[in-house]
C-alpha cells in the first residue's frame, strides 16, 4: 500500500487548509484511512480516521467540529479539510492505512505516507 500526501503550508490562525492522501483503487477501497499528525518534540498522535466506503469516522478531540475527514471515490483519495486552524495545530501531518476500523494509535497502522508539513501561526 503506498499513500502521498500533500497539501499542507503555512497558514494563519483561524484560517482552513486541505490535505490529501492519494493511494491506488484497490487500497482506496479495501482500507481504513487515517490523519495522524506530530508536533516539534511530540509524539506522534491520532487525528481522524474513516473506514472503507465512509461507514464509520472519528475524531480526536482536540480537532472535532474544525476538521472532517472525507473520502473521494472518484479520485482514491481521503482529504483532511482543516478549518479555525490554531497554532497548536502546526505539526507533520501523516496519512495511514490498515485494514479494519477501531484504531486509533501510531502502532496500530502498517501502511504510512510521508509527511506534510502545516504551520499555523
Amino acid at each position: 500500500v503506498q499513500l502521498q500526501a500533500f497539501g499542507g503550508g503555512l497558514v494563519q490562525a483561524g484560517d482552513s487548509l486541505r490535505l490529501s492522501c492519494v493511494t491506488s483503487r484497490r487500497s482506496f477501497v479495501t482500507h481504513t484511512m487515517a490523519w495522524f499528525r506530530q508536533a516539534p518534540g511530540k509524539e506522534r498522535e491520532f487525528v481522524a480516521v474513516t473506514s472503507r466506503g465512509e461507514i464509520n469516522t472519528s475524531y480526536a478531540k482536540s480537532v472535532e467540529g474544525r476538521f472532517t475527514i472525507s473520502r473521494d471515490n472518484a479520485k482514491n483519495t481521503v482529504y483532511l479539510q482543516m478549518t479555525s486552524l490554531r497554532p497548536e495545530d502546526t505539526a507533520i501531518y501523516f496519512c495511514a492505512a490498515r485494514l479494519g476500523f477501531g484504531y486509533y494509535k501510531e502502532g496500530d497502522y502498517l501502511y504510512w505516507g510521508q509527511g506534510t508539513l502545516t504551520v499555523s501561526s
